[in-house]
């Protein structure tokens, strides 16, 4: 089911399966990208319980082991709505018989859209329902589409510093890294810069950044709280997604055990975690 948002200046649709944002319009202009398969079958994808890829797709605890697929099962699970108003919805989902066979953990994982005059705040809340402390990530995975040439757009972030990527191998981490071309803050885009998969900002100063087409400001992403970045495209793919991430994939030597796992959270019992992050539509 496809639920629309809109208040007097933008607009808004939500697919309760993954509870994906698929639209987002101002002035009849739709800033998310629009799904062609011959590059990817997404829009916005909530990544959880893990952010990237799992090495050999499982993990441990206590020794047990347990498999999940890449970014998680969220995506793929129908949301029920919770809450709706004209320019506002929350979208729910609980954990049923197939999460708890590869994620052990009773949960609650909410998101609420909500339009604010030409802003789009995305909040996520994670609750843990049970006894335990409950290892998770979440992400955010929004395509913005790119009119035009590629490299026409650049990305400016609110602090000028310097920018490395670490460096992905079969989607893991590979202990490499490299250093980012950039001028106060500011990254021209370039396809080869995601020859090696995503970029991924792991120490940045910056919590916004604005995506800039002609040195023109286009849309902006505010990200407090998510301490990695990721930014990915495709091989002249129409779109780029900006990735505020809460968690990692794995490193190529990581020991499986997901309480050791590289930017794991770890949420006590009956304790809640939020986030948010927001679009604006410049």
């Amino acid at each position: 089911m496809i639920i629309t948002l809109s208040n007097t200046k933008i607009s808004a649709s939500i697919n309760t399966i993954g509870a994906e944002l698929i639209q987002l319009e101002k002035d009849n202009k739709n800033y998310i990208w629009t799904v062609d398969e011959a590059f990817w079958n997404k829009t916005s994808p909530i990544l959880f319980p893990i952010v990237g890829r799992l090495k050999n797709d499982s993990y441990s605890i206590n020794g047990k082991s347990y498999e999940l697929p890449r970014h998680g099962f969220a995506r793929n699970f129908e949301f029920e709505v919770e809450h709706q108003t004209e320019s506002s919805a929350i979208f729910i989902l609980t954990d049923n018989a197939e999460t708890l066979k590869n994620y052990p953990f009773p949960f609650e994982l909410r998101l609420q859209y909500e339009l604010i005059e030409n802003s789009l705040k995305i909040s996520y809340s994670v609750f843990n329902k049970s006894q335990e402390i409950m290892p998770f990530s979440i992400g955010a995975h929004p395509a913005f589409a790119i009119e035009d040439s590629f490299s026409d757009y650049s990305l400016q972030f609110i602090e000028a510093e310097e920018f490395v990527s670490y460096e992905l191998e079969n989607e893991q981490f590979s202990n490499s890294f490299r250093k980012i071309n950039s001028e106060n803050g500011q990254i021209n885009l370039d396809y080869s810069l995601f020859e090696k998969d995503a970029l991924v900002l792991k120490h940045l100063k910056s919590d916004k950044l604005t995506l800039l087409k002609g040195n023109q400001p286009y849309l902006s992403v505010e990200f407090e709280g998510f301490p990695f970045l990721g930014i990915w495209t495709k091989p002249n793919a129409p779109f780029l997604c900006i990735e505020p991430w809460c968690g990692l994939a794995d490193n190529i030597n990581h020991n499986g055990d997901i309480y050791e796992k590289e930017g794991i959270q770890l949420l006590e019992n009956k304790s809640n975690f939020q986030r948010k992050i927001v679009i604006n539509l410049l």
